[in-house]
């Protein structure tokens, strides 16, 4: 591996740091600051799709913080990451961990992070990001929350 290519790697696993710390402090500021002016997002919260500013909204992602008490952990798992030029491609495993309001039994579980970056004036930005949970196809239709790797 090039060293540019380790520069470029550990530059985007940089920003997967600063979201897990963005979440952990509950810094909206710090989360969105990673997005592309024209990112687009389909994250777990509603709605399907966000796109340019809706998805760099830091009151927004305030408001759904404040569906929570404590801290908001995420971890990143088997992170892979691609690159090619300014362009950048990351797809891995992230847990979340959170206690709702209401709820203090809390909550953990895993989802899929897909995430494209570009470079943009010599910084890593994310372009575009989607986190899925897969659901159960038994009838039920139920989130399939309690799975591990």
């Amino acid at each position: 591996m090039t060293s540019t290519l380790v520069h470029d790697e550990t530059a985007i696993r940089a920003l997967f740091t600063e979201f897990e710390e963005g979440m952990r402090l509950r810094s909206p500021e710090r989360i969105v600051a990673r997005y592309a002016d024209d990112a687009v997002t389909f994250t777990l919260a509603p709605p399907l799709r966000n796109t340019g500013l809706d998805a760099r909204d830091p009151d927004a992602l305030a408001g759904w913080m404040a569906g929570f008490t404590g801290p908001i952990t995420i971890e990143h798992r088997d992170l892979e990451i691609a690159v090619s030029g300014d362009v950048a491609f990351v797809h891995g495993l992230a847990r979340m961990a959170a206690v709702p309001v209401g709820y203090p039994e809390g909550f953990s579980m895993w989802m899929r992070t897909t995430v494209g970056l570009q470079r943009r004036e010599g910084r890593w930005l994310v372009t575009h990001e989607h986190q899925s949970v897969p659901f159960y196809m038994d009838g039920s239709f139920l989130a399939a929350t309690d799975l591990e790797p």
